[in-house]
């Protein structure tokens, strides 16, 4: 009895169909395979394809997201250096968002609970994002970070 809650819990999500369980993970990575597809066959990097950013457009200043799509696009061909200048910060942030879907499908199959970051985790990213997107603004501090 001293754990009802949390052993209801982990038989409720362990009890329901497995493919059910999956639906989630699966619709993420149909939905970012199809992103990518996209982004392989339609170049970024020519004009009128895609929107411009928002905060670009309306500021003239990069936001941390600016380059990601060419980044990407850059990712699908395999070269990894010409992401790197598109974008670094989601070139470094790719192997923890796979690592996070795949925990999450992993939970999703063994019923396991989520476990929540940290806050100095969560502010650090934050922390990070945000000297990112600083820096990036600042040419005499960090040219490279434009995209």
């Amino acid at each position: 009895m001293d754990g009802g809650v949390a052993d209801e819990a982990t038989r409720t999500s362990t009890s329901a169909p497995l493919a059910r369980r999956l639906a989630g993970p699966a619709a993420v990575v149909l939905a970012a395979g199809v992103g990518l597809a996209t982004l392989a066959l339609v170049d970024p990097n020519q004009a009128g394809h895609y929107p411009t950013c928002p905060f670009f457009w309306l500021t003239g200043l990069y936001c941390p997201g600016c380059g990601s799509l060419r980044a990407l696009h850059d990712l699908t061909r395999l070269d990894v250096a010409a992401a790197w200048g598109m974008n670094p910060l989601l070139v470094v942030a790719l192997p923890f968002l796979v690592a996070s879907w795949i925990a999450w499908t992993r939970r999703s199959v063994t019923g396991a609970h989520r476990r929540l970051a940290h806050p100095a985790w969560i502010w650090a990213v934050l922390a990070l994002v945000l000297a990112f997107w600083v820096a990036r603004n600042i040419p005499a501090l960090a040219p490279w970070l434009a995209p």
